[in-house]
């Protein structure tokens, strides 16, 4: 495709890392290294870490870990498109927890306007909020 894919054999882990759109910034890879939650081939990877196609980068975020096996190399930031062609996702899919819908316990109807003091204080007695 472009030459910034097919001109080095190998790239930093930190570059590749933010090339491929793991991490926002080029800091955030390389803190990422220095920390310790990134590894090439089961290996603890420094930012200055060297990656050839074929090798597999495991990286560990918040909440979940990523493992890509290299297809391409990346000096340059791509577009995400572009992004997902030079790498395999091993990753296991992202289970986001369901969020709890609140009760509609303070709910109005259209066209009832603002609650009146007296009703706001009804109300927050309900809710267990409140003095009285």
């Amino acid at each position: 495709m472009g030459s910034s894919r097919d001109s080095a054999s190998t790239v930093r882990v930190d570059k590749w890392l933010w090339a491929v759109r793991v991490y926002k910034t080029r800091n955030a890879a390389k803190s990422a290294c220095v920390s310790g939650r990134v590894s090439i081939g089961g290996e603890v990877a420094k930012p200055a870490s060297k990656v050839k196609v074929g090798d597999v980068v495991v990286a560990r975020k918040r909440d979940h870990t990523i493992i890509y096996q290299v297809d391409a190399i990346l000096e340059k930031r791509v577009s995400a498109a572009l992004a997902s062609e030079c790498f395999v996702d091993h990753s296991e899919p992202r289970v986001r927890p369901v969020r709890e819908v609140p009760p509609p316990g303070g709910a109005r109807r259209p066209g009832e306007g603002r609650p009146t003091k007296r009703e706001r204080r009804r109300l927050d007695r309900l809710r267990g909020i409140g003095n009285r």
